[in-house]
């Protein structure tokens, strides 16, 4: 996915929690998500904010090996940000 691709993506998105890991370094940015995630219901959306280069792996690892979903991620100067969606039953 090309950054203009993931920034437009990015744009539509609409958070139900946001979490600021900026200034955290690894690895806080992961456990933090972790643990947002654990308090948001099936299908809901988790934008996290960090600044530390590792976050970029490790979201993307984490989420390959979870059954949440990365539903898009951008690099805004040093700080990276990522939308990542609770695994479970979307549909009502």
């Amino acid at each position: 996915m090309s950054e203009q691709t993931a920034s437009g993506l990015a744009e539509g998105l609409k958070p139900d929690q946001v979490l600021d890991a900026t200034g955290l370094h690894c690895p806080l940015p992961l456990l933090k998500a972790k643990q947002a995630l654990a308090g948001l219901a099936p299908g809901q959306l988790l934008e996290v904010s960090a600044t530390d280069a590792g976050s970029w792996r490790d979201m993307a690892a984490f989420t390959e090996l979870s059954d949440h979903v990365m539903e898009a991620r951008v690099q805004r100067g040093d700080v990276y940000v990522f939308w990542i969606r609770k695994a479970g039953n979307t549909h009502s």
